[in-house]
């Protein structure tokens, strides 16, 4: 069963509740922590970028083609739609021979308000490269070129380039393939259902190519980790709770957007991966309970909070800009016995 997570209080009294599901877990597959239900069959949607991009190293494509750091960050964003997430994949492109007219991951407004209010009153139209999946799309295409395959249909399940990918899911969540279940994304191509604790269990392992790790440390995984944490604003860009999270914290945590209310963590230094699912997709109960988590793990010093407030306890306002209600989360990280 699900739990409440957050509270959003008017006038002092309770106007809306938000459950959902929390669930840390190490490197060996343990629940540490939990509330609700581990087991909860998550959509992983953006949580998935990560582990999608993977291959683009494992293959030594990333190699061949010379890509830089910020180039291998930008496979695992949520992408604003900045001019540098635009420079960047319009580089990945070039460098792979094929342009923004490849991309089949569709069109929509920049997620950063600056810049779709700048190519509005400019009179340009948004493109496929200011998608927020605009980044995935290129790694796919990358795999694409690399490898020879077809690329005009590299969205369908059967082409190699997802079977890959889905080999990869399988492998770090350690969920069988013919057990993961399969939808289509909001771009296009395969998303895969399983469940909450094998997307943590993916997120630990990820965070196991800690830099200290001397055994992890020039693996494929490894290498992708220190460019995602040396380029944080590769993940989401400015204004953005990711982007925000990880330059706040410097290094010590990877975090994940995905969508409709989930969202994953690696916690570099404790080996920790997490996996959250807020149950009605409110991103405002969302933020508070990624934070929230991120203090009862004792991530937040008092400089961090500050940095993060407005995410932790998002004040609610009237039109004439008044506060009138507080988003809190009420949730206690239930610590998993041996």
């Amino acid at each position: 069963m699900s739990e409440v997570l957050v509270r959003v209080m008017r006038g002092g009294h309770v106007e809306t509740l938000h459950r959902g599901h929390i669930v840390v877990v190490n490197t060996k597959g343990k629940i540490v922590y939990k509330v609700g239900d581990p087991d909860f069959l998550f959509c992983l949607r953006s949580c998935a970028k990560p582990l999608q991009a993977l291959p683009v190293i494992e293959t030594g494509a990333a190699d061949h083609f010379n890509f830089t750091e910020e180039e291998i960050a930008v496979f695992c964003g949520s992408l604003n739609g900045q001019d540098f997430h635009v420079k960047a994949v319009e580089n990945i492109l070039s460098k792979i021979g094929l342009d923004s007219s490849h991309l089949k991951c569709g069109i929509h407004q920049p997620s950063h308000r600056g810049t779709a209010k700048k190519l509005s009153s400019e009179g340009t139209p948004p493109l496929p490269i200011h998608n927020n999946c605009a980044g995935k799309h290129t790694a796919m295409l990358t795999l694409c070129v690399f490898n020879s395959w077809q690329i005009d249909n590299y969205c369908h399940i059967d082409h190699p380039v997802q079977q890959m990918i889905m080999e990869k899911i399988s492998n770090m969540t350690e969920v069988p393939k013919e057990k993961i279940g399969i939808g289509i994304d909001g771009c296009g191509v395969p998303v895969f259902f399983l469940p909450l604790m094998q997307l943590a269990l993916a997120y630990a392992k990820l965070a196991a190519s800690h830099p200290l790790n001397q055994q992890s440390k020039n693996t494929p995984v490894a290498r992708m980790m220190k460019a995602v944490l040396n380029h944080p604003e590769m993940i989401a860009g400015d204004e953005r709770i990711c982007t925000d999270i990880m330059r706040s914290l410097r290094r010590r945590v990877f975090a994940k957007t995905g969508a409709d209310g989930g969202y994953a963590l690696s916690i570099m230094d404790k080996g920790l991966g997490v996996g959250i699912k807020v149950e009605d997709g409110n991103n405002r109960a969302l933020h508070a309970v990624v934070i929230e988590t991120l203090k009862q793990l004792g991530l937040l010093h008092e400089k961090e909070r500050r940095n993060l407030a407005k995410y932790h306890h998002p004040v609610i306002l009237n039109y004439q800009r008044e506060e009138v209600g507080v988003v809190e989360p009420v949730f206690r990280l239930e610590k998993v016995r041996e």
